[in-house]
């Protein structure tokens, strides 16, 4: 069992509040059609959903943003939307505009589950997989280099603005300026992420990096260790879903913390929650141990919701 001090857990999380997060990343639509099912499709062995709601979140860096601000810091979401109505849509929702540009040569990336007795039946995505042009480039890292900030998360969902030439760009300009910066990694762009402060794959990006199976114990500390190996990364945490976290810091030994028992509903957006939650620990004077603690409790309140959700200050500390 995984000891800690319960008191300093409550002062780390009291300091999250005011914290000016900068989250640069793949913004996006989550659209929920919530319905019921009756009967199969005559036409096809579907299921056919008979259409009681619609709702729409943000979703990606975007849902990052929003657990951010849900624990009480300060986001500001940095990323690209298309000329269209769901970016106006974004827009209009995130908060802070000032880092939402525009391209009218892409869409608005959109997720569209159906979801009918609590169970998804069905995704639909809209998307374009492109790099972000030059222009665009060029005005996020003016912003970056504007803002000031605590620190910067980097959430990649390799829609096209995680690019090598921006990381060439903000990286070492953020670490010139002592800015911490955390990131939910893909593995297409995984070599990329260097020098960060930490990251943040799951074990099957993990499996994908290092090409060998990563379930056991044993394996993801081998795992673990060839991916500190290859970066210039502080820490390093391995979500393993069921089996917990596995934390990773440069000269020491992996600890590795088991998931918080609850009833799993929705594990849509748990990873956007354990970046947000560890990032602002970090920040606000936590271990990295500590602050894998708080962000596997974070996402164990998620998961059992339904939807892309998040986790208020109150609903952590009950967790712990």
């Amino acid at each position: 069992m995984i000891k800690y001090d319960l008191k300093k857990m409550r002062r780390i999380i009291q300091n999250f509040e005011g914290r000016r997060v900068l989250v640069l990343g793949d913004l996006m639509l989550d659209r929920y059609i919530w319905g019921s099912v009756s009967r199969i499709s005559p036409e096809a062995p579907v299921p056919v959903v008979e259409v009681q709601k619609s709702t729409s979140c943000l979703g990606g860096a975007g849902n990052v943003s929003q657990n951010l601000e849900s624990l009480g810091a300060r986001p500001l979401p940095v990323g690209v939307v298309g000329e269209d109505e769901e970016g106006l849509w974004i827009k209009k929702h995130v908060g802070e505009g000032l880092g939402i540009f525009v391209d009218a040569d892409r869409p608005t990336t959109v997720k569209t589950r159906i979801i009918a007795h609590h169970q998804q039946v069905v995704r639909v995505d809209q998307e374009r997989k492109k790099a972000i042009s030059p222009d665009v480039e060029e005005k996020i890292v003016r912003l970056i280099r504007k803002e000031k900030c605590d620190g910067l998360i980097i959430s990649d969902y390799n829609k096209g603005i995680i690019t090598a030439r921006l990381m060439e760009r903000v990286l070492p300009f953020a670490k010139g300026r002592r800015i911490p910066v955390f990131v939910d990694p893909k593995i297409e762009n995984f070599r990329l992420y260097s020098p960060v402060t930490f990251i943040s794959p799951n074990h099957m990006e993990a499996e994908k990096i290092v090409h060998h199976p990563c379930r056991t114990d044993a394996e993801v500390e081998k795992a673990g260790q060839e991916i500190l190996a290859g970066l210039s990364s502080l820490y390093l945490i391995i979500k393993r879903g069921e089996q917990g976290m596995s934390i990773f810091e440069q000269g020491k030994k992996p600890v590795h913390i088991p998931a918080n028992a609850r009833e799993v509903f929705d594990v849509t957006g748990a990873g956007d929650t354990v970046i947000a939650t560890a990032a602002l620990a970090l920040m606000s004077g936590a271990t990295i141990q500590e602050a894998a603690i708080l962000a596997n409790a974070a996402a164990g309140v998620v998961v059992a919701k339904i939807g892309t959700a998040t986790c208020s200050p109150e609903e952590l500390l009950s967790a712990l």
